[in-house]
């Protein structure tokens, strides 16, 4: 079958299903059903019969609203691409600006100690590996069907060459958790559940992203209650502190580490689209992070 009038109808059937990015949607699925890149479809005239029956059936399933990541396996984030699936939370490309800030954060430290609570897919903590090769990167998820993928993409990249990430069970707001890095901690970073219950998700987030992942009770701020007890134990004077946030919260988060005590330079962050992201702070103390 001709390649440009099955990416066409495909690009038609996902616009009409409400899919923001259609044609681009439908040329990421044409590429993975038949083993190419993306660029590489510029050199396909000709879909061979079964290939052209695995992409209607991924696009069907787009249309269905299956999210892309989940229908190709794949999720890209800064300079890697991660391994997902169902039960574990999609990374965000707006995720990226809080690795950009630790970055920053953790630049002329040539050893620091970094803790990402409620890692997901591993894409905080092994970004960070990756462009700070100095570092030691704990990732701590607490949901067992999201640490097989946080384990899946460590050894990925272990294997590729990256300093090995430590991938550990527990729950962020455990006080028996890394008791042993209390006080020792340069950086915790985390993009925690902060969905205020009762809110409307799009689908492919409200049935494919796990519960565990989401949803942060009534104000979507109860887990990262327990998540400030926890970096304010961790963290050395002067270590840094970085929470991703949903777009509403850019007052109530930074107001609740204020209300917390404790902390010095609070200090929230737009993202790329100018919608509040995530805020940050410092453990207070004398000891510069930076």
């Amino acid at each position: 079958m001709n390649s440009r009038t099955l990416l066409a109808d495909a690009a038609r059937l996902l616009g009409d299903a409400g899919i923001e990015s259609p044609r681009v949607d439908a040329e990421l699925l044409l590429a993975h059903a038949t083993g190419r890149t993306r660029a590489g479809l510029l050199t396909l005239d000709r879909v061979d019969d079964d290939a052209a029956g695995r992409f209607a059936a991924l696009v069907g399933q787009r249309a269905d609203r299956v999210p892309l990541q989940h229908l190709t396996g794949r999720a890209p984030f800064r300079y890697l691409e991660l391994a997902v699936g169902p039960g574990v939370f999609v990374p965000r490309p707006e995720t990226e600006q809080i690795v950009e800030w630790a970055l920053t954060r953790l630049a002329g430290v040539p050893a620091p100690v970094v803790v990402d609570l409620g890692t997901g897919s591993g894409a905080i903590a092994l970004s960070i590996a990756h462009e700070h090769p100095g570092a030691r990167v704990i990732a701590v998820e607490r949901d067992p069907d999201a640490i097989e993928w946080t384990r899946v993409n460590a050894a990925a990249r272990a294997a590729a060459g990256d300093r090995p990430v430590e991938v550990l069970s527990g729950d962020m707001t455990d006080p028996r958790l890394l008791t042993d890095l209390d006080g020792r901690v340069d950086l915790v970073v985390s993009n925690p559940p902060y969905v205020p219950d009762g809110a409307r998700l799009p689908r492919e987030v409200a049935d494919h992203d796990p519960p565990l992942a989401l949803w942060g009770g009534p104000d979507g701020l109860d887990v990262v209650r327990g998540l400030l007890t926890t970096a304010a134990r961790l963290l050395r004077p002067g270590g840094a502190l970085g929470i991703e946030h949903a777009d509403q919260q850019g007052t109530a988060l930074p107001a609740l580490v204020r209300a917390h005590g404790g902390w010095d330079d609070v200090a929230d962050h737009p993202d790329l689209a100018g919608r509040p992201r995530f805020a940050t702070a410092q453990r207070a103390g004398h000891h510069s992070a930076t």
